[in-house]
């Protein structure tokens, strides 16, 4: 006598057949979407009024590179020493 299982030779299982599927919906539509962001007007209006960190970034290297050029710029010479004093030790 020839017992069969409930899996048969070339069958498939229902269950990983279903999972695939929902996989491969839920893949479909991840791609389909996309991020959005959206910036309210008051916020917007804030950043403008602070100014970009790059605008006063930029603004700044000026300031420096003109004190520098005309002969103003004043280097602190107990500052540069405090920051080179930790390396000196080791």
């Amino acid at each position: 006598m020839k017992i069969n299982g409930i899996h048969s030779v070339g069958g498939t299982n229902p269950y990983n057949r279903n999972q695939e599927t929902r996989t491969s919906e839920w893949k479909s539509a991840r791609e389909k979407q996309k991020d959005e962001v959206r910036i309210s007007s008051e916020a917007q209006e804030l950043l403008e009024a602070q100014g970009s960190p790059d605008a006063q970034r930029l603004q700044k290297l000026q300031e420096l590179k003109q004190s520098v050029s005309t002969g103003t710029y004043h280097v602190e010479a107990g500052k540069i020493a405090e920051k080179l004093l930790p390396y000196l030790k080791s």
